[in-house]
């Protein structure tokens, strides 16, 4: 089955601005970076040139002997069989992480051929881009992020009559019950399942977990893959050591990286490096404590104290081995289960919607919120809960103590507004930025 992928939109204004240079998308290895850029290039042009350096690697010595773009094209256009016409024909440099080359000659497709659109995707481009030797064309590029298939897309394909309510829900008045407990029912479907487009593709076409499971540990094997496949034979232990740990860190009560649990004393200076590593991969999101709530959020965070969640929520159940059916129906084992998962779902949707990871906000050992988002002027606390039961003191002390003009609680509670308080059914978390924004401007009009 197709999904529609919302980043097309963003592409097609990509394509359009006056400003255009050659992109760089990013994003997690199977997130469906090179689909979507076939269906751009198919939707949006008359003519696709599509080139994969990893399955046309003699590719690689046409950009060693040369970077003007003129000659490249002409190799290019020989190697193919295929007219690029300036303007109609979109080229898309594939894995291009492997080949330096190639991406240094973005510079040159910007300067001498703006009038040929250029786009190019890897799966480990955010490493290949902070690698010392990379040669990289700053300046000379834009960049496009894309992520796991979101819970709007999940449902705009598999619940298209959902769609539509979903979509028309604002903070006035609570979502009819009828339509909230389906919304409900396709988030944990969706809960389980993630967004991995092929898990989402085949749950779709078969409705059987054991085929979607399979599609999950295929995926995680192709990460395992990468680790031994780009990573210096020195590092590969430890960045084993610390992806195979996650799960383990994500199943005690706060959530906190601890490298004593990677084994007896290990050290942060020993690790580091393999934390960084799967960060900039993008199937890890590393999440740093603040203490005290002030702008800019990046200037007060603790880098010491951090959790590390996943990418996608299907692949943290994957790796916490849990059925989905358990987890769907509420299997009360799995309740602590059911709360990280919650809380990777939700930070999934404030990565994608604010481009960044957000941090948490820690009182010593008596308080925290799950997430704080630099809002403009704004900090926003967020608290997540995987169920109907909303008491929580952490949020609670938070608002008392820094008065907040938004705090938002996601829950599987119906949609109720308390002054500044928001109380969020989950199923909405990819609307946060929308209603924020909506309802920030309408308070600024208001003063």
């Amino acid at each position: 089955m197709e999904i529609q992928r919302s980043i097309l939109t963003d592409l097609e204004r990509w394509r359009d601005s006056r400003f255009r240079k050659p992109l760089v998308l990013q994003g997690a290895r199977q997130v469906g970076k090179s689909w979507v850029l076939k269906q751009f290039g198919t939707e949006c042009f008359d003519h696709c040139l599509y080139v994969n350096f990893d399955t046309h690697p003699e590719l690689k010595a046409d950009f060693v002997r040369t970077k003007d773009p003129a000659r490249l094209i002409k190799q290019l256009e020989m190697s193919f069989g295929q007219k690029v016409v300036p303007g109609k024909t979109l080229i898309v440099l594939d894995e291009i992480q492997e080949c330096n080359e190639a991406l240094n000659s973005l510079k040159y497709f910007c300067e001498d051929c703006p009038e040929v659109p250029v786009v190019c995707a890897g799966s480990l481009l955010g490493v290949a881009l902070n690698r010392s030797e990379a040669s990289f064309p700053v300046g000379k590029v834009d960049f496009m992020t894309m992520y796991p298939v979101s819970f709007l897309e999940f449902v705009t394909a598999l619940y298209p009559h959902l769609s539509a309510p979903l979509m028309g829900v604002d903070l006035q008045n609570p979502v009819p019950e009828l339509i909230h407990s389906q919304l409900l029912d396709a988030y944990r479907v969706h809960l389980a399942l993630g967004g991995m487009p092929e898990a989402v593709s085949r749950w779709g076409e078969t409705m059987d977990w054991t085929v979607t499971d399979e599609v999950l540990r295929g995926v995680m094997l192709s990460y395992s893959l990468d680790f031994s496949k780009h990573i210096d034979h020195k590092d590969i232990p430890r960045v084993f050591q610390v992806w195979n740990t996650i799960q383990d860190q994500l199943a005690r009560e706060n959530r906190k990286f601890r490298y004593g649990d990677i084994q007896t004393g290990a050290r942060a200076r020993e690790y580091e490096g393999a934390v960084e590593w799967l960060c900039l991969s993008g199937i890890v999101h590393r999440l740093n404590a603040v203490e005290t709530p002030r702008l800019p959020l990046s200037a007060y965070q603790k880098s010491g104290a951090f959790k590390l969640y996943l990418a996608d929520v299907g692949l943290l159940r994957s790796k916490f081995r849990l059925d989905a059916t358990d987890s769907i129906r509420g299997n009360r084992l799995l309740t602590e289960f059911k709360g990280v998962l919650s809380e990777n779902y939700v930070l999934q949707s404030l990565v994608r919607q604010w481009g960044t990871v957000p941090c948490f906000w820690t009182s010593g050992n008596t308080a925290e919120v799950e997430f704080l988002l630099q809002h403009g002027s704004s900090i926003i606390p967020v608290e997540v809960k995987a169920g109907d039961n909303v008491k929580a003191k952490s949020l609670a002390l938070y608002r008392k103590t820094y008065s907040p003009e938004v705090a938002v609680r996601f829950s599987t509670k119906n949609i109720r507004r308390d002054n500044d308080l928001w109380n969020l059914p989950l199923y909405l978390a990819d609307r946060l930025r929308e209603l924020l924004d909506v309802s920030l401007d309408e308070s600024s009009m208001l003063k």
